[in-house]
């Protein structure tokens, strides 16, 4: 086992590490920008460094400095949560070149599943069924336009690097077609430095559901069940949770057995989520793979009563899976809310700036995973999420109790937030009937998509 573990991350991601290798006896590196250097993750951690200026560009995206930063502390792994460097096949190769255990998958196993074009080639290859789309990436609107025509309109847009809804746009014509390739391809090359696309059918109102995966060294891959994650605004989650009122036990059992057969085919070690779509009649498509812990897993482990990021570490550090896939059980429900600083009334405009007081709910099944606290100022820098909030129950509708009781104790005072936002969501009766897809926003809160 490690002995010493260094946070690639900011946060409450980073926060959440911190307390499980605590709790493993195994010791804390925070590394943190100028920006952060009051933030709860660097007080948590048995030592901390600063490796750069506010702009993540400068610190947290800035590989060099991490390396160093890990050798100077004398880290044996990096654990790089998500988002920033964690799906950065050049970041995992340059680890392994120092001699330093990056906890996820190898290089060549994120270049294959993380180039989202790469990923449907291999998928389709292995007879996992894909969107009906391109096998071969596009590079120019012309020959994007004539696979579109093939394939049938409407069509998804999508950046073969993308993610968190950058470069991805819907197209229902030629006559809008080129224009929303263009606009996607720039998003991709402005935000992934990558021109890569690609072209699938676009699923009307489907479900987005996920699988959570771990496969260890040694061969074994069981999954932990589905997260319903078709809460959305602009293809970024808002609500997610487990299990899917849409899924039944046939279907997760197809669906489970899927996400196995894809993580087997490329080799996949460590935690890892398979992603489908579901459309109105239960067909299921693979989408993409993410090769990280994911912002969600605390559904995963509320419903499984297993602990992702521990089991990504022991599985870095060589040990085999302790359970077998008859040993996962799916107990009860859990649902997630994410709270951001951000005001829904004015397009979700991020609203950064000084918290005056929070006062967080709590009780059994209730879960806050945080790096806020009175009086922390929040950077303007970096993703706006402040707070997770997860609850519990033996069931959808004690679980929805549960989150709207926890929703209207929650106090942040200070700054704007979406956690009314999610109240209303809560309680709009269409998602308490489990009557949800990925238009579901745009249906219910139109106020909110101008």
């Amino acid at each position: 086992m490690f002995n010493k573990i260094l946070i690639a991350n900011r946060g409450e991601i980073a926060v959440r590490i911190i307390r499980a290798c605590r709790e493993m006896g195994i010791e804390t590196v925070a590394v943190y920008s100028e920006a952060d250097r009051d933030s709860l993750h660097t007080l948590l951690a048995d030592e901390a460094i600063c490796i750069g200026p506010a702009p993540s560009t400068e610190s947290y995206l800035d590989m060099e400095r991490i390396i160093s930063a890990t050798v100077a502390m004398k880290a044996d792994a990096i654990h790089p949560g998500f988002g920033f460097l964690s799906e950065n096949a050049r970041f995992a190769e340059l680890c392994a070149k120092c001699n330093i255990k990056f906890i996820g998958p190898s290089a060549d196993i994120i270049n294959k599943m993380g180039n989202k074009s790469e990923a449907r080639k291999t998928m389709m290859e292995a007879g996992v069924p894909v969107v009906p789309g391109s096998k071969e990436p596009v590079y120019t609107a012309k020959e994007a336009l004539v696979l579109a025509q093939s394939v049938g309109f409407p069509v998804m847009i999508k950046a073969s690097s993308g993610g968190g809804g950058k470069g991805m746009r819907i197209s229902r014509g030629a006559e809008d077609f080129e224009a929303n390739f263009n606009q996607a391809q720039m998003e991709s090359v402005k935000g992934f430095s990558d021109d890569t696309m690609y072209i699938e059918k676009y699923i009307e109102q489907p479900r987005h559901i996920e699988f959570q995966i771990l496969a260890d060294s040694y061969g074994n891959v069981v999954h932990l069940g589905e997260r319903d994650c078709s809460i959305q605004r602009r293809h970024q989650k808002v609500l997610e949770e487990s299990p899917s009122v849409a899924i039944s036990d046939d279907l997760r059992r197809r669906m489970g057995e899927t996400a196995v057969k894809a993580a087997k085919a490329v080799g996949y070690v460590n935690a890892g989520t398979i992603e489908f779509l579901l459309d109105k009649n239960k067909e299921f498509y693979f989408m993409e793979m993410n090769t990280r812990i994911q912002v969600e897993h605390p559904v995963t482990e509320a419903v499984t009563d297993m602990d992702l990021i521990k089991e990504q570490i022991k599985i870095a550090a060589g040990e085999a899976l302790s359970f077998t896939q008859e040993d996962v059980v799916i107990r009860g429900h859990a649902i997630e809310c994410r709270i951001n600083a951000e005001n829904p009334g004015k397009n979700f405009m991020p609203c950064p700036g000084r918290i005056i007081n929070v006062h967080v709910p709590g009780g059994r099944g209730v879960r806050i995973d945080t790096a806020i606290y009175n009086d922390y100022k929040v950077p303007p820098n970096y993703d706006s999420m402040l707070l997770k909030l997860i609850v519990h129950d033996k069931d959808r509708e004690s679980a929805i109790a549960k989150m709207r009781s926890a929703l209207g104790e929650l106090v942040i005072e200070g700054i704007e937030t979406n956690l009314d936002f999610q109240y209303e969501i809560l309680s709009n009766e269409a998602y308490q009937k489990g009557k949800i897809d990925t238009d579901f926003i745009p249906k219910y809160f139109p106020q909110y998509c101008k």
